[in-house]
C-alpha cells in the first residue's frame, strides 16, 4: 500500500493492495483506512462510485484482491469540537420506534446492531442520534444500557432530575426489566434461577469477557419457559434481579443453553443454523420494562422484537413438520 498514513486524505489518493490486506471487504477496509469518519460517509462515497477499484466502480461487499488498485475520493472529518451528524436513516428508524414520551423520559425500541453512544471506534449511538433529533433537550442522558446487538426498551432521561430518580430506582430494584432469549436447546422447566457470580476480564485485543467466577460479583437471574422448539431451542423469557455486564448471556451459557446468534458465549453451529433461516442477530431482546416515577405514576411499555425475530421463531416452528 503506497500510503499508510492514518490521516484523512485531502486529495484523490491511491491505495495498491498487498496479498496480507487481500480477502477484506472493501467497505471494512475503508472503515479502518479512514480513521475518524462515519460509517454512513464510508458507504456514501462507495454507493455514488467515488471509490474505485482498478477504474471500476464496486459494492460495499467487494473483497480486495492482491494486485488491486483501490482510489480513495477527498474525505472531510469533522473539527474535534463539531458534533458528528448522524445519518437521516437512523433518526428516522428512532423517532418512530419511540414507545413512550413525555417532559422527563423517552423510552425508546432500540434496534439491533445500534450501539447505545459512540466510543471504542464508532462515532454515534442512540443518546447522540436522540440529542439530534430533540435538541431542546440539552440535559438529555442515557438511564441504563444495552449491548450493541441486542434490542429492545431502552431509557433516556431529558432532565437530570428523572435521570437521578430513575437511578435510584435502578439501584433499589425499582425497575421491573424482562427480556426475551431464544436458547440452544430444551431448556428445564425446573431451572428457573441461575445464581451464579460473574468477573469482567479485558483480553489483550480489548475486548471485554465476563466468566463466571467465585471470586465475581453476586448475579442473579430468573428464567421462564414461553415456548418450546421440540429439543433443538427455546424461547425464554429473563429477569436479570442484578444488572452485571453480559449476565443473562453468561448465565443462559452456564446453563448450558446459550443465546442464539451470541458471538461471544454463543454455540457457533446453532447460530449458524438460525442464520440460515434467516436470523441474522442476536436473540436478546429487552421486552419490557415497569418503574414507579417520581409523580406516583407508572410507566410501563413493551417492545417487539421485529419481523427478522418473528419470522424466524415461525420458520422454527415449520422445522420439522
Amino acid at each position: 500500500m503506497k500510503n499508510t498514513s492514518p490521516e484523512l486524505p485531502a486529495q484523490v489518493q491511491f491505495d495498491d493492495i498487498s496479498a496480507d490486506q487481500a480477502g477484506q471487504r472493501i467497505d471494512n477496509y475503508l472503515i479502518t483506512r479512514l480513521k475518524g469518519a462515519p460509517k454512513t460517509l464510508v458507504y456514501r462515497i462507495l454507493r455514488k462510485g467515488e471509490v474505485r477499484v482498478n477504474k471500476g466502480r464496486v459494492k460495499p461487499d467487494y473483497r480486495l484482491q492482491a494486485g488491486d488498485q483501490l482510489r480513495i475520493p477527498p474525505v472531510r472529518l469533522p473539527a474535534p469540537d463539531e458534533p458528528v451528524l448522524v445519518g437521516q436513516g437512523i433518526l428516522n428508524a428512532l423517532e418512530q420506534n419511540i414507545l413512550f414520551e413525555d417532559k422527563g423520559v423517552i423510552v425508546v425500541n432500540k434496534p439491533a446492531g445500534l450501539a447505545v453512544h459512540g466510543g471504542s471506534g464508532l462515532h454515534f449511538g442512540v443518546i447522540e442520534a436522540m440529542r439530534q433529533l430533540r435538541p431542546d433537550c440539552p440535559q438529555m442522558e442515557l438511564v441504563h444500557r444495552l449491548d450493541r446487538d441486542t434490542s429492545g426498551c431502552l431509557m433516556i432521561a431529558k432532565k437530570r432530575s428523572v435521570l437521578r430518580h430513575l437511578h435510584a430506582a435502578l439501584r433499589g430494584d425499582g425497575v421491573n426489566k424482562r427480556y426475551w432469549a431464544l436458547v440452544r436447546g430444551r431448556w428445564p422447566g425446573s431451572t428457573k434461577k441461575v445464581h451464579a457470580p460473574l468477573q469482567k476480564n479485558n483480553l489483550r485485543s480489548g475486548e471485554r469477557m465476563v466468566e463466571v467466577d467465585p471470586a465475581g460479583k453476586e448475579s442473579l437471574t430468573e428464567f421462564k419457559v414461553l415456548q418450546r422448539f421440540a429439543d433443538y431451542a427455546t424461547l425464554v423469557e429473563a429477569r436479570p434481579i442484578t444488572g452485571r455486564t453480559h449476565q443473562i448471556r453468561v448465565h443462559a451459557k452456564y446453563a448450558g443453553h446459550p443465546i442464539g446468534g451470541d458471538p461471544k458465549y454463543g454455540d457457533d453451529d446453532f447460530s449458524r443454523e438460525l442464520r440460515e433461516l434467516g436470523g441474522k442477530r442476536l436473540f436478546l431482546h429487552a421486552r419490557s420494562l415497569s418503574v414507579e416515577m417520581a409523580d406516583g405514576s407508572m410507566l410501563e411499555v413493551e417492545a417487539e422484537p421485529g419481523p427478522m425475530w418473528d419470522e424466524t421463531l415461525r420458520r422454527l416452528a415449520n422445522v420439522g413438520n
